[in-house]
């Protein structure tokens, strides 16, 4: 983010931001943002998908596209690459924000901060970049019209649900405007406020929610290390789950073994630990790396180099699993002003402290001596939670869509002008009907995509593994 100036003289006041913001309307009006036909030369996005796999781990690929194909929302899921030159091609009202870069509505949850309280925030920052708010909005509201549609709702019921996303949006960011920035920093919604939310407008929704909440507070690192390790011969190991679970010690052989002992192994722990305050170096240092393993999760993330490392401390019980995970380039980045950053790991993890209200407490990086490859570093499973968007009925995917847009609002606030957004945006319903129609054209444009997939795979040209 670009460095603003302290002296409150030279900084134009609430008013004056919320008055140039509505000025804008005039170069890019509400309406504009309803605009969406594919470019002629739109790229193909069975191509984009593609170039995006070179550089991972091949044998995994498989299972990416059998859980792409499975649907029109899943394919949104692990298609970043595929909307980011879409929304490029957007109106913008050039107001810069921290992006999610993939705000689609099964991306936020429930987790635990520092003092294991749950909160609802957002909980994915691979794609992270500064850029433009409307492209967050407008893939969580696209997200919605694909989801309605998933769950049977009628086509008009469907983009209520994208105005929706846009209302809520659009009344969180006036509020916020009006916050400090102490108290829009300290601002958070707590899981029992999201709860509430579904008590009072779907009932459905809240014996979903209750049900999600009470299995998220017992997801602790205990519950972890029981589900994923065992002991054996009396040393805690991490159990082998092929293909989606592999002990690194299975995978390499010996020369590669012993390629990576010793010295290595030192070297990434060291960067990774730097990486931290000095309070969570300190906490580490009474561990041990005791076995490690390749993981595989999430849907566009597959084929990536993840994996979690099994660390001991004072005894057999006294353990914690943490996760690293690969970070490359974010897929807004070609599509943007260059910003320079230490790493694409770095760049995660600072965006994650930045727009979370808390974060994991051993969030950090490190880079690979041998490879290069860059990794960042957090808690497995961590008192985690998400609501099931299936089980949802009309009002419960409306209240949860409600809580979702608040929360992308809070990000944008939190790294961004909210006078100024606030005051482009207005009190009219012009653009909540603008995102109903972009929203509704997109979801139409995935379907499309979607079904190149399915054809890809039908044909042989692409491999898929379905169920995994």
């Amino acid at each position: 983010m670009t460095n603003q100036k302290v002296s409150g003289s030279e900084t134009p006041n609430r008013k004056e931001r919320h008055k140039a913001g509505k000025a804008r309307r005039e170069d890019v009006p509400l309406s504009s943002h309803g605009e969406w036909t594919p470019s002629p030369s739109r790229p193909d996005p069975i191509g984009l998908l593609q170039a995006q796999d070179e550089g991972r781990l091949q044998h995994l690929l498989p299972i990416k596209y059998g859980r792409m194909v499975e649907s029109p929302f899943a394919f949104l899921r692990g298609s970043t690459v595929v909307m980011a030159p879409d929304l490029a091609n957007t109106p913008v009202s050039r107001f810069e924000v921290l992006l999610c870069g993939d705000a689609h509505l099964s991306n936020l949850g429930v987790f635990a901060t520092p003092e294991r309280k749950l909160v609802f925030d957002l909980n994915d920052f691979d794609e992270a970049y500064p850029g433009p708010w409307e492209w967050d909005l407008k893939r969580l509201a696209a997200s919605a019209v694909i989801a309605g549609r998933q769950n049977g709702f009628k086509g008009k019921d469907n983009r209520k649900l994208a105005r929706l996303v846009a209302q809520v949006y659009r009344k969180a960011m006036e509020k916020f405007a009006k916050l400090t920035l102490l108290d829009m920093w300290y601002y958070h919604i707590e899981a029992e406020h999201l709860l509430a939310l579904f008590e009072r407008y779907s009932q459905k929704g809240a014996k979903s929610t209750k049900k999600m909440l009470k299995k998220a507070r017992t997801k602790t690192q205990a519950a972890t290390l029981e589900k994923l390790t065992e002991l054996v011969d009396g040393r805690r190991i991490i159990i082998n789950d092929p293909p989606l679970l592999v002990r690194l010690s299975d995978l390499m052989t010996n020369e590669q073994k012993a390629q990576i002992e010793g010295q290595h192994i030192e070297q990434a722990w060291f960067d990774y630990l730097h990486s931290l305050p000095e309070d969570r170096r300190m906490l580490l240092s009474q561990f041990r790396m005791a076995d490690s393993a390749l993981r595989v999760g999430g849907v566009g993330s597959v084929g990536t180099r993840c994996g979690i490392l099994l660390l001991e401390g004072r005894g057999q019980d006294d353990a914690i699993i943490l996760q690293q995970k690969e970070a490359g380039p974010s897929v807004l980045e070609a599509y943007l002003p260059q910003r320079t950053y230490l790493s694409h790991a770095q760049r995660v993890v600072t965006s994650q402290r930045m727009m979370q209200a808390a974060s994991d407490i051993f969030l950090g990086w490190h880079q690979s001596v041998l490879t290069d490859t860059q990794y960042y570093w957090r808690q497995l499973k961590d008192m985690k939670g998400s609501v099931d968007i299936a089980a949802l009925d009309e009002a419960g995917l409306g209240t949860y869509l409600a809580a979702c847009s608040w929360s992308l609002a809070r990000v944008h606030a939190r790294t961004g002008d909210s006078a100024a957004i606030a005051g482009y945006l207005g009190n009219s319903k012009a653009f909540d009907k603008a995102i109903g129609k972009f929203a509704t054209a997109y979801a139409d444009q995935t379907e499309r995509d979607h079904l190149a997939l399915v054809e890809a795979v039908k044909s042989g040209h692409i491999a898929a593994e379905m169920g995994i």
